[in-house]
């Protein structure tokens, strides 16, 4: 079952995403397919998160987030998302228990006709909103620019990622299906913070 189906299914699904529910419910969601074995979390939770980015980006409101359940997947995760409007939503990878952010998407179901220009012009404030959210001193000027980056280095490419730091950016583009921005903590090797000292 795909990223976009998941999202989809989760409108159907009466699972309010708490921390006190989800403690409980023996029954999680997928990892994304891109995310990395043993990868860290953000020091924040997915409530967390929420308030900051709805306090941080007025007229961008991040409603409460839906538990996705799958029988197929791993104990140690949780997948939740919430839809934005009828072609953008956003999803996450949470450690479970803690509820603390493994991997943020923002997903872009792309539309034919008028309405294209401006809801791909939405889809991209919101994903530059994204990466403003996890990358603390960055205008919004700047993190367009960074999504345009991003954006062009990814096309004609399926999936793409960029790590930048101790964090990785991961575009997955499914045509028609949708396109997906991830943003998630990597760890950093000793070798790499030796390589940065040495630049």
């Amino acid at each position: 079952m795909n990223h976009v189906l998941l999202t989809l299914l989760l409108f159907l699904l009466p699972v309010t995403l708490c921390q006190t529910a989800l403690a409980e419910e023996p029954v999680v969601a997928p990892t994304a397919p891109y995310l990395l074995p043993g990868s860290p979390t953000f020091d924040l939770t997915i409530t967390q998160f929420r308030e900051k980015f709805n306090a941080d980006n007025p007229g961008m409101t991040l409603n409460e987030f839906r538990a996705i359940v799958s029988s197929r997947d791993k104990i140690t995760l949780t997948r939740a998302a919430t839809k934005i409007n009828e072609n953008l939503y956003a999803s996450t990878a949470l450690e479970r228990g803690t509820l603390k952010i493994k991997s943020m998407q923002i997903t872009w179901l792309p539309i034919q006709g008028p309405e294209q220009k401006a809801a791909k012009a939405k889809a991209m404030a919101w994903m530059a909103a994204l990466l403003r959210a996890f990358t603390p001193g960055i205008t919004e000027k700047q993190s367009m620019e960074r999504l345009t980056t991003l954006l062009s280095e990814s096309k004609s490419k399926r999936y793409y990622q960029k790590s930048e730091g101790a964090i990785r950016y991961v575009v997955a583009d499914n045509g028609e299906k949708g396109l997906t921005l991830a943003v998630e903590p990597i760890k950093l090797a000793l070798s790499d913070a030796s390589d940065a000292n040495n630049k």
